[in-house]
C-alpha cells in the first residue's frame, strides 16, 4: 500500500511547500523594469486612484483570490491552528489554478474572534476578487460569512457551500437512478456544523424565491440525536436550523430519523452506522458518507443491506464528493462576472450544471471525476450568467 503520508512530507520538505508566486511580466532590461515598476507604473496607479474599479483590469485583483483561514476546524484534523493550516490553504490555492486558472493566494491568519477575523478579511478585501473562507469551524463560521457580504466582493465558505453544491447535484442524478421524486425524499442528515447546514438549507432551497422545489423534509441531527424543538440546549445556530427542518418535531437519535428515509448524509464521523441501520430506511436508500478518512459507513457494507446509491468522500470509492468540483468553477465564473457577490440561486445553478455533465448517470457514476477539464468551465459559465440575471455582475 503506498504510503502517501511519508511521500508527502518528503515532497513538501523538497520544495518548500507547493505554491509559489511568478511574474507575468519579463523584468530582463531596464525597458521592461520601467515599464513593470517605476517610472511607468506611476500611470496605473494614478489611473486606479482616480478609478478604483479598473483594478480588475490593471491589476492581479480580477483573477484573484484570497483563501483565508484560522486553522480552527482542518480537514478532520481540528483546531490545529494557522501553521498547520497553512498546507491545505496551498492545495486549495493550486486547485484553483490548475482547475480554473485562479491565482488563489493562501492567508493563515493568527485570529481567533469572529470580529477580529472579519476585520481583517475587509482590511485586505481591496487586493482580491474574491474570498474563499476555509476551515473555520461552526458557529462562528456562519456569523463571519454573513458579516462579510457587503464588502463588495465574492466570500463563499467552501466547508459550507462547496459541500452543498456537490451533494445536492449528486443527489439529483441519485433520484434518476432510483426513481424517487427529489421534492418527496425525507432527507437524515448526521452532522450540525458548517457543512450540515449549509446542506439542508441548499435541499430546503432557503434563500431560493421559488426557484427550486425543496425536498419534503430534513431531519438534522448533532451528537446529542435529533435537533427538535423539545431540547433546551440548543446554541442559537441550531435553534435558527428549526425554521426549515424537523418539520413534525421528531424526537430521538439519528437511528431513530432513519426510519423509512431515503436519504442519508453523514458529515460526522467513522463508522457510525451499521447494515442494519440501512435496512430500515426506504427501499433503494441513497447513502452519502463523507467522514474521512473512514466513511460513517463502508459503501461495500451499505449496498448489501440495499442501498442503491453510495456516495463517500473519498477518491477510491465510485461517487466521491469532493468540494473540489465546485469551488474553482465558482470563483471562476464570479471573477468573470466581477460579481459582487455569490448568491443562493449562483450556488444552485451550479450544482444542476455539475449534476448535467453526467448525461446517464449509473450506480458507480453519479458526479465527474475532479479532474474533468469540462467541470469548472460549466459551473463558471452558470454562475457568471446567473450573476447577470440578477444583477450582482459588474460587467
Amino acid at each position: 500500500m503506498t504510503d502517501y503520508f511519508t511521500l508527502s512530507l518528503d515532497a513538501h520538505r523538497k520544495t518548500h511547500g507547493k505554491w509559489e508566486m511568478r511574474s507575468k511580466f519579463p523584468v530582463t532590461t531596464q525597458a521592461e523594469l520601467s515599464i513593470a515598476y517605476t517610472p511607468g507604473i506611476a500611470a496605473v496607479s494614478q489611473r486606479l486612484s482616480r478609478h478604483p474599479e479598473e483594478a480588475y483590469n490593471l491589476s492581479m485583483k480580477g483573477n484573484s483570490v484570497a483563501i483565508v483561514s484560522d486553522g480552527s476546524a482542518v480537514l478532520g484534523l481540528g483546531d490545529i491552528g494557522p501553521e498547520g493550516a497553512l498546507p491545505v490553504m496551498e492545495g486549495k490555492a493550486i486547485l484553483l489554478k490548475a482547475l480554473a486558472g485562479v491565482d488563489g493566494i493562501p492567508i493563515v491568519i493568527n485570529a481567533k474572534e469572529p470580529a477580529e477575523i472579519i476585520q481583517i478579511v475587509k482590511a485586505i478585501a481591496p487586493t482580491f476578487g474574491g474570498i474563499n473562507l476555509e476551515d473555520i469551524k461552526a458557529p462562528k463560521c456562519f456569523e463571519i460569512e454573513s458579516a462579510l457580504q457587503d464588502i463588495g466582493i465574492p466570500v463563499f465558505h467552501d466547508d459550507q457551500h462547496g459541500t452543498a453544491i456537490v451533494l445536492y447535484a449528486a443527489l439529483l442524478n441519485a433520484c434518476k437512478i432510483t426513481g424517487k421524486h427529489f421534492e418527496n425524499l425525507k432527507v437524515v442528515i448526521n452532522g450540525a456544523g458548517a457543512a450540515g447546514a449549509a446542506v439542508a438549507k441548499l435541499l430546503k432551497g432557503i434563500g431560493q424565491n421559488g426557484d427550486v422545489k425543496p425536498v419534503k423534509d430534513v431531519i438534522l441531527c448533532d451528537t446529542k440525536g435529533i435537533i427538535s424543538r423539545s431540547r433546551d440546549d440548543l446554541n442559537p445556530s441550531k435553534l435558527q436550523m428549526l425554521e426549515f427542518t424537523n418539520f413534525t418535531n421528531q424526537n430521538g437519535t439519528v437511528f431513530d430519523a432513519l426510519k423509512d428515509a431515503d436519504v442519508f448524509v453523514g458529515v460526522s464521523a467513522a463508522n457510525l452506522l451499521k447494515a442494519d441501520d440501512v435496512r430500515v430506511m426506504a427501499r433503494d436508500s441513497i447513502i452519502f458518507g463523507l467522514a474521512n478518512p473512514i466513511p460513517e459507513i463502508m459503501p461495500a457494507e451499505a449496498l448489501a443491506a440495499g442501498a442503491k446509491v453510495v456516495g463517500t468522500g473519498r477518491s477510491d470509492f465510485p461517487n466521491q464528493v469532493n468540494n473540489a468540483l465546485a469551488f474553482p468553477g465558482i470563483f471562476r465564473g464570479a471573477l468573470d462576472a466581477k460579481a459582487s457577490r455569490i448568491t443562493e440561486k449562483m450556488k444552485l445553478r451550479a450544482a444542476k450544471a455539475l449534476a448535467e455533465l453526467i448525461t446517464n448517470p449509473t450506480p458507480e457514476k453519479i458526479l465527474p471525476h475532479v479532474l474533468d477539464p469540462h467541470v469548472a468551465e460549466t459551473i463558471a459559465k452558470a454562475v457568471k450568467d446567473t450573476a447577470i440575471e440578477e444583477g450582482v455582475s459588474r460587467l
